[in-house]
């Protein structure tokens, strides 16, 4: 069974358990069958403990619907921080506790940054070879041990987006370090969240195959982040979606279909046998077209288990992996 759900916006919710009610009846009403839900947007960590009376009201306003919940963890949130390891350890914590309250399978968690964007501007100074290594020795270590407390909830390790000048910032932009600390991990809920819209812009940046490099981690995809862009790199610093969307520029999160990301390309090697969500994540400034884009991906994903029939009786016909 095919399940499409959009994310509830941090932005657009900004604390207000209100918002999230109404957002959820707008998505139950166009027939979406999951929802993403931030924890962070919520207030539900504070300092990194998890609000039992937030989380509490959580439980029962989530109950009123039957949605299956996925949640993302603080995007701030950075396993490599070396300021206080020890409080971003106790953010995942407080995530994968919320998510085992919720009821959500998943907790999409974004992989450790050797410089985080908050401080691209400041000039920190990039560890070494030697510090990196030691870096995501120890990320794998608090995931391990997280994972063994939480094993009813899975990490999902979402792969990066680059940044011009800075990049590499992050293992994950591409995916087959983003592979190798899975495995090195190596517990059976610790696993990958695809970002389709991620994938492009780093195709385009780093200049592989983006069909290619899905390919490579099939068994480890467990939840698809799925929005559209056109694939160019941008500067941190660059934030405005008016200037930046006429040049095709930035991690737009629009609508499936609105840029030239070959979702269709990327889901054909994985759709057939998946069992995960396929989660859309547009930006809040696109919240009136989150039904056109699941319509435009219902139509990908009928195109792609058509291809997936045909190949199987031997009507094969390839699909290279290129956005235009």
């Amino acid at each position: 069974m095919v399940v499409i759900g959009s994310k509830i916006d941090e932005v657009r919710v900004d604390g207000r358990l209100e918002q999230v009610t109404k957002d959820l009846k707008i998505y139950e009403a166009i027939g979406l069958k999951a929802a993403e839900i931030p924890v962070h947007g919520l207030d539900a960590i504070k300092n990194g403990r998890l609000d039992r009376r937030v989380t509490a009201k959580t439980v029962d306003l989530l109950a009123g619907f039957d949605f299956k919940y996925s949640v993302h963890a603080p995007n701030p949130l950075n396993l490599m921080d070396r300021g206080d390891p020890a409080l971003h350890a106790e953010v995942l914590r407080a995530s994968l506790d919320f998510a085992e309250q919720i009821g959500a399978e998943v907790v999409v968690y974004h992989p450790g940054r050797f410089v985080v964007e908050e401080e691209f501007t400041v000039h920190v100074p990039v560890p070494d070879e030697t510090e990196k290594q030691r870096l995501m020795e120890a990320e794998a270590s608090i995931i391990g041990q997280l994972a063994d407390e939480f094993p009813r909830v899975i990490v999902g390790m979402e792969n990066a987006r680059p940044y011009l000048v800075h990049s590499p910032y992050c293992y994950a932009e591409q995916i087959s370090p983003l592979r190798e600390q899975v495995l090195k991990i190596d517990r059976p809920n610790v696993k990958m969240t695809l970002d389709i819209g991620h994938m492009y812009m780093a195709s385009k940046f780093y200049g592989f195959d983006c069909a290619e490099a899905a390919k490579s981690v099939v068994p480890l995809i467990v939840h698809t982040h799925v929005h559209d862009n056109f694939g160019g790199a941008i500067y941190q610093h660059q934030k405005t979606q008016t200037h930046l969307i006429p040049l095709g520029k930035g991690d737009s999160h629009m609508p499936v279909g609105w840029g030239s990301a070959p979702i269709a390309e990327i889901l054909a090697t994985y759709a057939d046998g998946y069992e995960g969500i396929y989660m859309m994540e547009l930006r809040s400034r696109y919240f009136e077209h989150v039904a056109e884009s699941r319509d435009n991906l219902e139509q990908i994903l009928a195109t792609v288990s058509l291809k997936s029939k045909n190949d199987r009786t031997g009507d094969r016909e390839e699909t290279p992996c290129s956005g235009t």
